[in-house]
This record gives structure tokens, C-alpha cells and sequence, in this order.
């Protein structure tokens, strides 16, 4: 069991909870979502409750954290995406802070769970579409009718636009999702790899040195992957975003 490299994957209740018939059972990836709200709101607190002149290094952190995603969302969504700043900043942080929890030995990475990262995905799609109405009304609908396409072209163009938006959300929580399990299971197999081979003695210990090497190259990388998935994810939300502001473009 130490060695299945898919038993880190399951939920297991902590806190049995049903009413009327509907589970709602506190669960090893409600805590740690409940977790990396409470750390990344304390940290945030704490590192800019200062606010020195001369920031520290959490500060610094902090502010570059902030001014990475504010770029982003400029760069993507223009001024007026800026409204959406908050949003954009809390799926960052969240998402980060989430899978470098998952690095941690004995932590349970709730990222690597298709349902959580679907439901982040369509959270996304929610405020796109909803913002989108509110702001320019019918006019919204333009996002599916490219401007310049030939008058003949449109209902091909049209289908191939519904179906690319509507599989968004798909292919945002795939995306997540996969590689945070696909980079887990990994780890588990060549973590699994030293300890079994370190259990057959002298000869087992050297054979152990060339898995453990790439369980330490892994993790590094893994840490990479990390950032990378909660960039991914943000700056896609700025592109939606930038959908919902301006569709005719």
C-alpha cells in the first residue's frame, strides 16, 4: 500500500457528516482546500499589513506576486480587465499555493481531482458568459462570428466557435488536473522504485542511487510544473476575460 502509487489520490472522511440522504462529509480534500485559503490569506495578510518603503522578503514576495498578475491581465484584458483583478489574483494564489501542498510529504494534493478543477474551470466560464451579457448584451454573441469571414463561411465558422467555447472549460480542468496526477503518480513510482530496491540489501542500495536520482530531478521539475499549471490557468482567464470585454475582436 505505501508503494500504490494512485492510494495518495483517495478521499477519505474525516468528519461523517449526511442530511437527508446527501453526503457532505468533511473531507482530506475539504480540509486541505480550507488549508490553502486559510495559508495564502494569512500570508498575504501578514507580508503586507507592513507595508514598508524598504520591503522584506515576504513582502517582495508578495508584490511580485501582485504586479505578475496585474501584468498579465493588463497585457491580456486591457485597463478595463483590471476590474477583474481580484478574481484573477485568488485563482492564482489559490491554485498555487494548492499544488505546492501537494509537494509536501503526507499532504493530499486536491488539484489532481478532476471534479475540483471542473469546478474552478466553470467558475471561470460562469463570470465570462454572465459578464459578457451584462456588458454588451446580444452583442456578446459576436465572439462566435469572426469578423472578415466570408458571408458563405459563417455557419461552418459559427459551429466550429460554439464548440471550441463550450469545450473551454473542458480543456481548462483537463489540463490542471492531468498533470498534477500524471507528475504525482510519477514521483510515487520512483519513490516506490529506492524503497524496494534499498530492501534487497548492499547490491539492492546501489541499484536504488540511479531511481532516487530521478525522483530528485522530479521533484524539481514537478515544483516547475506547479507555477506553470497555475499560470496556464490564470492567463487563460485573462484571455476569457478579454472575450467577455471586447467579443467583436
Amino acid at each position: 500500500m505505501a508503494n500504490d502509487p494512485i492510494s495518495q489520490f483517495n478521499i477519505s472522511k474525516i468528519l461523517p457528516l449526511e442530511i437527508g440522504g446527501l453526503d457532505i462529509s468533511f473531507t482530506n480534500s475539504a480540509l486541505f482546500m480550507v488549508a490553502t485559503v486559510a495559508f495564502s490569506s494569512a500570508f498575504l495578510i501578514m507580508t503586507t499589513s507592513g507595508r514598508g518603503l524598504i520591503p522584506g522578503r515576504a513582502q517582495s514576495i508578495s508584490e511580485m506576486i501582485y504586479e505578475f498578475i496585474a501584468d498579465m491581465l493588463r497585457s491580456s484584458a486591457g485597463k478595463e480587465g483590471m476590474k477583474f483583478f481580484p478574481f484573477v489574483f485568488s485563482l492564482f494564489v489559490f491554485i498555487l499555493i494548492a499544488n505546492f501542498f501537494g509537494m509536501v510529504p503526507y499532504f493530499f494534493t486536491f488539484t489532481s481531482h478532476i471534479i475540483v478543477t471542473f469546478a474552478l474551470a466553470m467558475l471561470v466560464m460562469t463570470v465570462v458568459v454572465v459578464y459578457g451579457f451584462y456588458r454588451n448584451g446580444l452583442v456578446f454573441l459576436k465572439l462566435f462570428v469572426p469578423s472578415g469571414v466570408p458571408g458563405y463561411l459563417i455557419p461552418i465558422v459559427v459551429l466550429i466557435e460554439v464548440i471550441s467555447f463550450l469545450s473551454r472549460p473542458l480543456s481548462l480542468s483537463v489540463r490542471l488536473f492531468a498533470n498534477m496526477l500524471a507528475g504525482h503518480i510519477t514521483l510515487k513510482v520512483f519513490a516506490g522504485f529506492v524503497v524496494s530496491l534499498s530492501a534487497l540489501g548492499i547490491g539492492g542500495i546501489v541499484g536504488a542511487i540511479l531511481p532516487l536520482l530521478f525522483t530528485v530531478a522530479l521533484t524539481g521539475l514537478e515544483f516547475l510544473v506547479s507555477f506553470l499549471q497555475a499560470y496556464v490557468f490564470a492567463i487563460l482567464t485573462c484571455m476569457y476575460i478579454n472575450d467577455a470585454i471586447h467579443p467583436s475582436h
